[in-house]
């Protein structure tokens, strides 16, 4: 079967975000009030599987090993079948 993946990667906190502390920085400079703003990427993935629980563990294999550095990120993993 196929399934969606979508794995979100970002920084852990206490972690430099420079990217987001510029978007901060520009959208106060255009009026809005933002406390903070946090830069993530996110990984759509097209996977095949025997089941969801194979595709969570086949996309948490591919986080730990290379979409993710385990010392400064955190991820989050949703799968759904794709139809």
């Amino acid at each position: 079967m196929k399934y969606r993946a979508k794995i979100e990667v970002s920084l852990k906190p206490g972690h430099t975000d420079p990217e987001g502390n510029t978007t901060q920085h520009l959208l106060k400079e255009l009026g809005y009030a933002v406390d903070s703003v946090g830069v993530s990427k996110a990984y759509s993935l097209i996977l095949e599987a025997s089941s969801a629980k194979d595709a969570r563990a086949k996309a948490e294999e591919m986080a730990k090993r290379l979409l993710a550095n385990p010392t400064k990120d955190n991820y989050l993993i949703a799968v759904e079948e794709q139809k």
